[in-house]
């Protein structure tokens, strides 16, 4: 193997071991590095910058259903906490705590914050005083800390990045349309944006978020068919608005309390998109999400590089007019081959190659990180062929995540099949539920997998619990998780 495919080598392949592949991917890639914290990550420049375009997107769309962006305090009380039991019985495990200040012990623990449901609903109750005041649609972006056992990055850490919405409404009516809004804004996004395909449904009753009177979700599937749970959206009743005194006078002169919601994604994301798309030369990255959707590599001789490098320079403008996010190497202490595996490694969606023959013609050569293919085309083609070529890519890795996720996605009677299959292959499996926790904690025990959701959309209900064979109350998928 040549020294150009040296940086391809030192990536583990997939199948040997997806973990290690996943590891050497981030790290090769230059997306993160590990902090002295213990289970806590450095987003490097070249991970932070797809965080960016994440949340630019999202951004977009939640401002667009209304909603205005806050921020709210990082320590929270621990009273706060003891208001609402589910919810302080659901966190507690994974809280840090701050017992001293400036040399002195503090009066009142404080939490580092793992989620702001208490820290907003305390607000809310000041701010909220009249029907006239609702709905309340507030967005934050902030970091959390969750003090987790087994840490990934960017899939598990102690401490990451995500948003939270908190909503407050009139009527139970308007809280749940606003918790379904918000998890089709998040499956649009991942499907349309990230390429990734997902389940959407209900949480069990076990698997719903502390506090809330129903969870939803949407759920991928990786490359080595574990589920990664890709967005949540929790209809709160008034649950919180009980325990924190969110009241409101209604049109009837009349004490009311608001009903709220709360949903959010997190840098959960970046792991799942490198998982679900990313192959044995290293990352494959959606060009919505691509911080550099294109890399221009002049070729050629010391002789000719002035003359391809101005041409070169020409078209990144052109590029760039036309709203291409794109970059150019004009390095010479590395061969093209070289830069061509590096960018290939990096998941740059297209290369242009340009060279003194393709000037001669009058050309350029686009490459598709996806495909591989080469495809020449006229320099004055050039801006319309790259957003052809990227739409298509942005298709193409869709289309591939969904087939592999369909020829992982199985149906089963009993608890013996589904072992079968989480044995050979993973993946997502259907199954009728008796709605019984004994049962689904049973699925858990003998298979290592979980309930996902109960999907809002079911091709094939099922007849019986594949526990204890009575009568199945839901049609649940399940699988093994991050």
């Amino acid at each position: 193997m040549s020294k150009d495919k040296k940086m391809v080598r030192e990536i583990t392949p997939q199948q040997e071991d997806f973990s290690r592949w996943y590891i050497d991917v981030i790290k090769k890639a230059d997306l993160m590095d590990y902090s002295p914290v213990r289970g806590c990550i450095v987003f490097k420049p070249e991970g932070f910058e797809i965080w960016e375009m994440m949340q630019k997107e999202l951004d977009s769309k939640f401002k667009e259903t209304g909603h205005r962006n806050a921020y709210f305090p990082l320590f929270i009380p621990e009273s706060f906490f003891q208001k609402e039991k589910e919810h302080v019985e659901g966190f507690n495990p994974e809280l840090p705590w701050v017992t001293e200040a400036a040399g002195e012990q503090l009066e009142e623990r404080l939490a580092i914050r793992p989620t702001s449901e208490t820290m907003i609903g305390h607000m809310y109750s000041k701010w909220i005083q009249s029907y006239r005041d609702l709905p309340v649609l507030i967005n934050q972006w902030a970091n959390v800390v969750r003090w987790e056992k087994r840490t990934l990055p960017f899939l598990r850490t102690s401490e990451f990045l995500w948003q939270e919405g908190h909503t407050a409404h009139e009527t139970e009516e308007e809280a749940r349309a606003e918790t379904m809004q918000m998890l089709d804004i998040y499956r649009e996004f991942v499907e349309d944006f990230l390429s990734i395909p997902v389940i959407v449904g209900q949480k069990t009753p076990s698997e719903k978020f502390a506090g809330a009177i129903d969870t939803f979700s949407i759920e991928a599937m990786m490359k080595d068919g574990k589920a990664v749970q890709a967005g949540t959206s929790h209809y709160l009743g008034t649950n919180f608005s009980k325990a924190f005194d969110i009241q409101y006078l209604d049109r009837d002169n009349k004490q009311q309390y608001a009903y709220t919601t709360s949903w959010g994604v997190s840098t959960r994301l970046i792991g799942a998109m490198i998982m679900v798309h990313g192959d044995d030369k290293g990352l494959v990255v959606p060009p919505k999400v691509a911080p550099t959707q294109v890399i221009i590599i002049p070729i050629g001789p010391a002789s000719k590089r002035e003359e391809v490098t101005n041409k070169s320079m020409e078209l990144m403008n052109g590029l760039k007019q036309s709203g291409v996010r794109v970059r150019m190497d004009t390095r010479t202490d590395q061969s093209p081959g070289w830069k061509f595996n590096e960018y290939e490694m990096r998941g740059v969606p297209i290369r242009i190659e340009l060279g003194p023959r393709d000037m001669e013609k009058g050309q350029v050569v686009l490459v598709s990180r996806i495909s591989g293919e080469k495809k020449f085309v006229p320099q004055d083609q050039l801006n319309e062929e790259v957003s052809k070529m990227l739409d298509e890519i942005q298709k193409q890795m869709y289309d591939n995540a969904k087939s592999f996720m369909n020829s992982h996605f199985n149906s089963v009677e009993t608890i013996d099949e589904m072992k079968a299959i989480m044995e050979k292959q993973r993946g997502f499996v259907l199954a009728g539920w008796c709605g019984s926790e004994v049962c689904e904690h049973q699925v858990k025990e003998e298979t290592g997998a979980t309930s996902r959701n109960i999907p809002t959309v079911v091709t094939e209900h099922k007849g019986k619990c594949l526990v204890c064979e009575e009568p199945a109350k839901h049609t649940v998928v399940f699988g093994k998780s991050y």
